[in-house]
């Protein structure tokens, strides 16, 4: 067993948190993870009221969390109390400015979590009042920035350190197995954020093509776009791209943004109404990081936790020794 601050925080098992990937990640990827002894999110995304009522229903009695895309949020903030009445073990919350909920997750005595992709960013959510800072590198999938998970974690660690020793710190970003946890615990972090390799567990709620895409393919093979943001037209700030594997889509419009913007109606309707559903995987991003290279099998998220933290252990043990 692996005790860090986080654990004891959050009074999980495992130092370990599953990420609150929009649409992927339901109630029974959650549930799956918390009961393995990690934290199981939910991924609130982009606030559909219906489907997180669902997927909290879908958790049971399992303690799960919640997050959000805060950009998001803040154009339905109707959706924070909800969810909090659901009581959830931590809010998570990401690419925006936290600080306008933060006081009402923490009045209702849920900690909460705030994703960061530079040193700036983790200083402003330490001082809004965050309880656990996520330290998001450019490895990971989905959206993000620049920085690397290697430097960007123990910078935010030192800072830490030196600043607000009260606050956790967990690295996000290329950690798919033991050694990604075993290394971001030297790194100064007190736990690990997954998301790429559990989305591609058979809880997770993923089209079976781009499953079998994400298997076929190695970390040479992703790209960083904004392209699929245009065409499901989302405003995302511009500051953060997504990271897919590449594909005909990425290939056709990534050098021609322009083009894609002028296009946005017809390309619009072929990405999400056409090859969404039907998992076209030529057109449809499959949304994962650089891990995807660590990506030899769909197994169920329980047994893959188990697996990484036991790979951890052996590795934490044997640099000790």
């Amino acid at each position: 067993m692996i005790s860090t601050r986080l654990t004891e925080r959050l009074g999980i098992e495992h130092p370990v948190i599953q990420a609150p990937m929009a649409i992927a990640a339901g109630g029974q990827l959650a549930a799956a993870v918390s009961s393995a002894g990690g934290l199981g999110m939910i991924g609130g995304g982009y606030g559909n009221e219906g489907w997180l009522s669902e997927q909290f229903d879908a958790a049971g009695s399992q303690r799960v969390g919640c997050g959000f895309i805060t950009w998001s949020l803040a154009e339905k903030p109707h959706l924070l109390p909800l969810v909090l009445e659901r009581n959830p073990s931590a809010m998570f919350l990401s690419f925006g400015d936290p600080a306008p909920f933060l006081a009402i997750a923490k009045a209702a005595n849920v900690p909460v979590i705030c994703q960061i992709q530079t040193l700036k960013d983790a200083i402003h959510a330490i001082e809004v009042g965050a309880d656990i800072i996520v330290a998001q590198g450019t490895e990971a999938g989905g959206h993000g920035e620049k920085r690397a998970t290697f430097t960007l974690v123990p910078e935010v660690a030192d800072y830490i350190a030196a600043r607000s020793p009260e606050v956790l710190l967990c690295a996000a970003g290329g950690i798919g197995d033991g050694r990604g946890l075993a290394a971001a615990l030297m790194l100064g972090a007190d736990g690990v954020v997954i998301g790429s390799r559990f989305w591609a567990t058979r809880e997770a709620m993923v089209h079976p093509n781009m499953h079998r895409a994400a298997l076929e393919a190695t970390g040479d093979q992703t790209i960083r776009s904004s392209v699929m943001d245009i065409a499901r037209n989302l405003n995302w700030p511009t500051r953060y791209t997504a990271h897919v594997l590449q594909n005909e889509f990425t290939d056709r419009w990534n050098d021609d943004l322009e083009g894609l913007i002028e296009q946005a109606e017809s390309e619009s309707t072929r990405w999400t109404t056409s090859a969404w559903a039907a998992g076209d995987t030529n057109v449809a991003n499959t949304f994962v990081g650089e891990v995807v290279g660590l990506v030899n099998s769909i197994e169920p998220a329980g047994a893959l936790l188990d697996d990484i933290v036991s790979r951890a252990e052996k590795l934490l043990q044997t640099s000790f020794t």
